[in-house]
């Protein structure tokens, strides 16, 4: 059985970083992610508040960083984890069961991240892949032209709109709020390009035969029901952080269900770690690396002293 110093759970932005941070201090590190390096962030179509860059997309990103890392630690992309467990040990701590393979490690870095919150309304589970997306950058060029919903009123949501916009979509911006909750050069962004926008809106229903063709939008002050003609609807209302693991192993989580750290990103398991969108706090992903830098560098003290 493989032995090592770090195991971190999670390739996202956190996770790389951590990897980086890992590597460079001579740990003998492991990655495992049970997708591809980068995680949801790979879909963020262009970021502008990322240090160092004024443009730069998520992928884009995601791949400098799988490459920086990868100099100094393994990464296993599509490997999944599938349990954590606490083993008593002179020199290993747990015992870490992918897909493939089992480790034994002394110290843990979770940073599983988040996918995207559904809005749980008829139609949604029906119309994926068929006018339903969560992601712009994968699906966007397939609604150059075409009327398009997006639901959200987040940085992302804002990002998207006008990434969408940007390959000629006639976008559409559904908000439950009166007021958006997105950075205001986003907002700026909205006006500059004329992307419409509906607010105080609930979408209650999707609506098409083979394809989607229109959504039911709720008036939240009058209760007032009308129907909107689109051929796409890009959903963007949040994230679900993926605790599972981390619960499994006795990880305490918050109201939220997201993992509790402290300013060392360490969780109340000893040598247990978490960074990046699975943990409470801003979701940026300069905060996830941040996060990871931290977390990474709290095994390695933990590791020397012990």
């Amino acid at each position: 059985m493989e032995k090592y110093d770090i195991i971190i759970v999670g390739a996202g932005p956190g996770g790389l970083t951590a990897g980086i941070y890992a590597g460079r201090q001579g740990t003998k590190t492991l990655i495992l992610d049970k997708n591809l390096a980068g995680g949801i962030g790979r879909e963020v179509p262009e970021m502008e508040n990322y240090p160092g860059f004024d443009l730069v997309s998520g992928l884009e990103l995601a791949e400098k960083m799988k490459n920086q890392c990868v100099k100094n630690v393994e990464l296993h992309e599509n490997e999944g984890v599938n349990t954590i467990e606490k083993i008593e040990d002179n020199d290993y701590n747990f015992k870490v069961e992918s897909d493939e393979h089992s480790y034994l490690t002394k110290t843990v870095i979770i940073a599983t991240g988040s996918s995207h919150q559904q809005l749980n309304i008829p139609g949604e589970e029906e119309f994926k892949g068929r006018g339903v997306s969560y992601c712009a950058t994968c699906d966007g060029m397939f609604f150059a032209g075409k009327d398009i919903a997006m639901v959200g009123g987040g940085n992302s949501a804002l990002q998207e709109a006008v990434f969408l916009s940007n390959l000629g979509c006639n976008v559409t911006v559904i908000h439950r709020r009166e007021e958006f909750r997105a950075e205001q050069y986003l907002q700026d962004k909205l006006k500059e390009k004329g992307i419409k926008t509906i607010m105080n809106a609930t979408v209650e229903e999707i609506k098409g035969d083979m394809l989607v063709n229109s959504i039911t939008i709720k008036d939240k002050e009058s209760g007032e029901l009308k129907d909107l003609e689109v051929n796409g609807v890009f959903i963007s209302v949040g994230y679900k952080p993926h605790t599972k693991l981390a619960e499994e192993l006795g990880v305490d989580l918050d109201k939220n269900n997201q993992i509790i750290t402290d300013k060392n990103q360490k969780t109340n398991i000893n040598y247990v770690y978490s960074a990046g969108d699975v943990c409470g706090g801003v979701k940026q992903w300069v905060v996830a690396c941040g996060e990871g830098a931290i977390a990474a560098t709290s095994a390695y003290k933990d590791i020397e002293n012990s």
